[in-house]
């Protein structure tokens, strides 16, 4: 019979591995409540779950924030036989957490909670007074820990909240990125328009498409990407999103009759997150080292296989005749050529989630302004409307008709995330630049993709980003992988070879 050991871990580092997995493990435990809210549980267990996770961070930051940890870190260093990444990023974290006291750390986290709750009813009655007073305990929250957390780093407060989602990446880094695009969409976008509008208007796929088939249809499609479902569950919910660990993945999309491209489309976005978080080093499992890169890198995984891949020329050409095959209809609207009018249009719209690769980018190029403003300080909650408004209108001249499709369509500010949007488009540009060298390096990646075959892609990602974790960052993930930090003009020539080339 095996003996199971129950020695502590004899060295400091080994201490703190144990203790980081503990804490991993709490998170663990609050992704999957955080899943559930979104997913399955009913409203009235909304308080009830906001205590539940508020718990759970506060478990999470006094272990990560008790005073044995500095000791070991220290005690770590001068032993020397450690993994230096994974202590490093051990050594960040401490320092984030013990900027933050555990009753700021829990207060944060019930008023996050609230305000999501809430915010699902405002939007549905497109009624941002309902949420007003919501939203402004939970940024007034946001400044407290965007001033602790620069207190403790030397980063700006705006910044110190960024890094909390991309690390080694600042407002100063994304403010030149953005305003270039803002260049090039003001000529680019009526340019797109023009060419789009001479040439011949798609056939639209008629439905109704039966829920049951699309659920069929997406089941398969994320798993010929690569999704294993012994370790993933597919579902629904008002905003899709990949959540779960990486040894239990789940991901939601929405469905509507009417509509097969929403569902799908978010499916095959949401399946690369899958991937990321599945393909992580399973050695690593539960310590810093071992989780995704961050959000940008993240980003960049979801649209390299949404948009790079299922939206090109090769794979429209097979997916168009399972969809044929699947619901039937007039043949010529699933001819790949078809399938590229509809699903690569451009189309100035009101809603981030909907919007085309072009003007995408302009959705979050004025949300990262706006908060920026929130956090410090220029901008009351109770303004951010007409704000919106004013800033939308700039960036693609429309102004939104009610707040649904203005301020209360994203759930990201409501539950507490700022910093998290530039990661967006830094992810776009990221995939771009990624595609661009799994080309030059994987012979017959487009054939394969012209057959449903995803593994070449994928393997390639998962051995130059998924297996590297946290070990790089993202400018040296992207060095290692492309021979190049990130760099805008493969996003750039992407977008003029698809929209802006007769």
């Amino acid at each position: 019979m095996r003996r199971v050991s129950t020695a502590a871990p004899s060295t400091a580092y080994e201490r703190l591995k144990t203790r980081f997995a503990r804490i991993a493990t709490l998170g663990e435990a609050q992704a999957m409540l955080h899943w559930d809210a979104a997913a399955m549980m009913p409203p009235g267990g909304a308080e009830s779950r906001g205590e539940q996770l508020a718990t759970l961070a506060g478990l999470s930051h006094e272990l990560l924030v008790a005073p044995v940890v500095a000791e070991e870190l220290a005690a770590a260093t001068a032993e020397g036989e450690w993994d230096a990444a994974n202590l490093e990023l051990m050594r960040h974290a401490h320092t984030r957490a013990t900027a933050l006291p555990g009753a700021l750390v829990e207060a944060t986290a019930r008023a996050n909670a609230a305000c999501e709750t809430v915010w699902r009813e405002a939007r549905a009655a497109s009624d941002f007074a309902r949420v007003q007073p919501y939203l402004a305990e939970v940024v007034r929250l946001q400044r407290e820990n965007a001033a602790a957390l620069s207190a403790a780093t030397g980063l700006a407060p705006y910044d110190a909240l960024m890094e909390g989602y991309q690390r080694g990446i600042g407002a100063a880094d994304v403010e030149p990125i953005f305003a270039a695009y803002e260049t090039f969409l003001a000529e680019a976008l009526p340019r797109a328009e023009e060419i789009q509008a001479r040439r011949p208007a798609p056939i639209a796929l008629r439905g109704p498409f039966p829920v049951p088939a699309q659920k069929a249809l997406c089941h398969e499609m994320a798993g010929r990407v690569g999704l294993d479902f012994a370790h993933a569950r597919l579902d629904e919910s008002l905003h899709p999103f990949c959540g779960g660990i990486p040894t239990d993945v789940r991901i939601t999309t929405r469905y509507t009759e009417e509509s097969l491209a929403q569902a799908l489309l978010g499916v095959l976005h949401e399946t690369g997150h899958a991937l990321y978080e599945r393909g992580l080093p399973a050695h690593h499992a539960r310590q810093p080292v071992g989780e995704a890169a961050g959000m940008a890198a993240h980003e960049s995984q979801s649209l390299i296989i949404e948009m790079q891949a299922a939206r090109s020329d090769a794979f429209l050409g097979f997916l168009g005749g399972r969809l044929a095959e699947g619901f039937g209809g007039e043949a010529a609207a699933y001819a790949p050529e078809n399938l590229a009018r509809l699903w690569r249009r451009v189309e100035r719209g009101f809603i981030r989630v909907d919007a085309d690769e072009l003007t995408y980018p302009a959705h979050v190029i004025l949300r990262f302004r706006l908060e920026q403003a929130l956090i410090g300080g220029g901008l009351a909650v109770a303004d951010l409307p007409g704000a919106w408004n004013e800033g939308f209108s700039r960036l693609l001249g429309m102004v939104p008709p009610d707040d649904a499709r203005g301020c209360l369509q994203d759930i990201h500010w409501h539950d507490g995330a700022f910093g998290y949007f530039p990661s967006y488009t830094l992810g776009a540009m990221a995939a771009a630049q990624l595609m661009r060298a799994a080309r030059a390096a994987v012979p017959g990646l487009d054939e394969a993709l012209a057959k449903g075959d995803f593994a070449p892609l994928t393997g390639w990602l998962r051995e130059k980003v998924h297996g590297q974790g946290s070990r790089l960052g993202f400018q040296d993930l992207l060095r290692a992988a492309t021979g190049k930090p990130l760099d805008p003009s493969d996003f750039m020539a992407h977008l003029n070879d698809r929209y802006l080339t007769d």
